[in-house]
């Protein structure tokens, strides 16, 4: 069983087609998909595939590199008090220094505000973290969230995860693995404990090694799954109820009896 905990499924490149989408994380065996929102006019296309598609579950949150309002930030809490059934998780939210398209204050100040609205609503975070990991790891202990979350797309050091992970947050692993060169995200993701792992693609981005200058899609999750088991020493079968323990132990809204395989 699989579970996808961040695709961008929203996204045109999957929703063109949507049935031929579903159809093939179908085929892939994936059971169900996590999708993140990066801005508020995001919400209303992924809560209406998510109550469309068993396989869709939802996160709605306001991503740092794009540019929001305060009306955004109401319209996020508004949505969440209504407690949409799929609602599974806050997300993406977080800081970004690599990309200062957005003043700083103002990523603070929608990072601070989503973190308070998580805490409210006992939801789990997928957070975005871009050289700001130290950063991160204080605003996420200030915060004191009860669910915690998930610290995606993670690439940085052994020392910085494990920061995260006594935290109580899970790490996202994804196709950023595959690549012979990402030696120290490879090493990292190899040494964590197993508990503290989850899957993920970020699919349309982070295209595999191999598929560099692609669309990635939520069904390249399985080829990550098995890099991973190359780069760990559990048993396979292991690593794969492992992680999906991890995944329903965090997101404990997905509805478990719904799940195909």
């Amino acid at each position: 069983m699989f579970i996808d905990t961040h695709c961008h499924f929203d996204f045109p490149i999957f929703t063109a087609d949507i049935t031929n989408s579903i159809d093939k994380i179908q085929q892939a065996k994936i059971d169900a998909l996590i999708v993140p929102a990066v801005s508020a006019n995001h919400f209303h296309t992924i809560l209406h595939l998510a109550e469309q598609y068993n396989e869709v579950y939802a996160a709605l949150g306001l991503h740092p590199i794009y540019q929001h309002t305060e009306s955004d930030l109401e319209k996020l809490s508004d949505i969440i008090n209504k407690n949409p059934k799929k609602l599974v998780a806050m997300g993406e939210i977080g800081l970004d220094k690599y990309n200062l398209t957005v003043d700083w204050q103002q990523q603070l100040f929608y990072f601070r505000s989503q973190l308070t609205l998580a805490k409210k609503y006992d939801l789990p975070v997928l957070i975005h973290s871009r050289k700001t990991h130290d950063i991160m790891y204080h605003e996420l202990h200030q915060a004191n969230l009860p669910c915690r979350g998930v610290i995606h797309g993670f690439s940085g050091s052994y020392q910085q995860a494990m920061q995260f992970v006594k935290l109580g947050y899970y790490i996202g692993v994804g196709g950023v693995i595959s690549y012979s060169r990402a030696n120290k995200t490879r090493q990292t993701i190899a040494q964590l404990p197993l508990e503290s792992l989850v899957l993920e693609t970020d699919a349309p981005d982070m295209p595999l090694s191999g598929r560099q200058g692609q669309i990635n899609r939520p069904e390249y999750l399985i080829e990550i799954f098995h890099v991973l088991s190359q780069l760990r020493k559990e048993p396979q079968p292991e690593i794969l109820r492992t992680i999906l323990s991890n995944t329903l132990t965090l997101f404990s809204r997905i509805n478990q009896k719904a799940l195909k395989h």
